[in-house]
């Protein structure tokens, strides 16, 4: 049986001002739906099409409180989580494997 992965993650738009975080069982298919805005929201909203942070959980219930965690916590939280994974602030959608 295939092990099922889920992910935490932050997308920003292009000069990196606004962050959205989500929660997700297919991370490259649910990057691929912010950057082609086929769901309305946030993200098509404002132009959220940079994946600048994830996480990978074996559990999905880990998954869901860490989302939780990580929407109540401060923009400078966020930011810092940012930085030491991907202190470029490169779009990370290009490493990810469909």
């Amino acid at each position: 049986m295939k092990k099922k992965f889920y992910y935490d993650y932050i997308m920003t738009n292009k000069t990196n001002e606004v962050l959205y975080t989500g929660f997700t069982s297919d991370l490259p298919k649910r990057v691929y739906q912010h950057k082609h805005k086929l769901i309305k929201g946030f993200t098509s909203r404002y132009n959220l099409t940079k994946l600048v942070w994830y996480e990978v959980h074996e559990d999905v219930q880990a998954a869901i409180a860490r989302e939780k965690q990580l929407k109540a916590g401060s923009r400078q939280k966020k930011l810092d989580l940012i930085s030491a994974m991907n202190p470029e602030w490169r779009d990370l959608s290009e490493d990810l494997q469909p």
